[in-house]
């Protein structure tokens, strides 16, 4: 069971949320906070796997709200579910822990599928934000990796679809291969190319 806690300064937004958390059979939402600070004092109660985290709340605000938690638990998991997709948001979230970046306007499966590969210790990003970073690293004249030899055929069907956004999930239904396969691939992957993350894995894949 993914234990996780809802953090939304809308409460309709928050009870959207956990109905669609409580739908699910191995998520179990423990706990809502209306602002950051309610959140930092939550996650320190409850011990969530995942919290659900907003960004623009009033005092405490979702970013500092992320780097104060994941001092504390540098074992929770944050993923962001926010309207705004902007680099202004964006890369203060990231530089404060946040495993990932969703969008409010996301499907509901997309979500439910985020906080699964959050818990399971993926980078859930929606398709557009991943893009537009490995654009931006791209752009920004990032070194081409050192260590792409040695690929089998296989992995490079992964390493192109991880460069194009997409879950495990995903990537599994595509390949029409098992989901334990894929997360194979993609750590040997890793390994190979000398990425630490997804997001690095994914602009490997726009540059090799």
């Amino acid at each position: 069971m993914i234990r996780v806690l809802l953090v939304d300064d809308q409460q309709l937004i928050r009870a959207g949320l956990r109905m669609l958390c409580d739908a699910e059979p191995d998520i179990e939402v423990v706990g809502e906070a209306g602002n950051g600070r309610e959140a930092i004092t939550l996650a320190g109660r409850l011990a969530p796997d995942v919290i659900v985290m907003d960004l623009r709340m009033p005092g405490v605000d979702g970013i500092s709200a992320t780097s104060r938690v994941l001092a504390e638990r540098p074992a929770t998991r944050v993923l962001v579910l926010t309207t705004f997709g902007d680099d202004d948001h964006l890369y203060p979230a990231l530089n404060a822990g946040a495993c990932g970046f969703l969008l409010k306007d996301a499907p509901p499966a997309e979500l439910l599928n985020g906080i699964r590969r959050a818990a399971a210790g993926d980078s859930p990003f929606s398709r557009d934000v991943l893009q537009r970073l490995v654009r931006r690293a791209t752009d920004a004249g990032a070194e081409r990796p050192s260590r792409v030899e040695g690929l089998t055929a296989r992995e490079q069907d992964v390493l192109r679809l991880v460069g194009e956004g997409l879950s495990n999930t995903e990537i599994a239904e595509r390949l029409h291969i098992g989901i334990t396969t894929v997360k194979t691939h993609i750590t040997a992957l890793m390994t190979k190319t000398g990425s630490p993350n997804r997001v690095r894995l994914a602009l490997v894949a726009h540059r090799v």
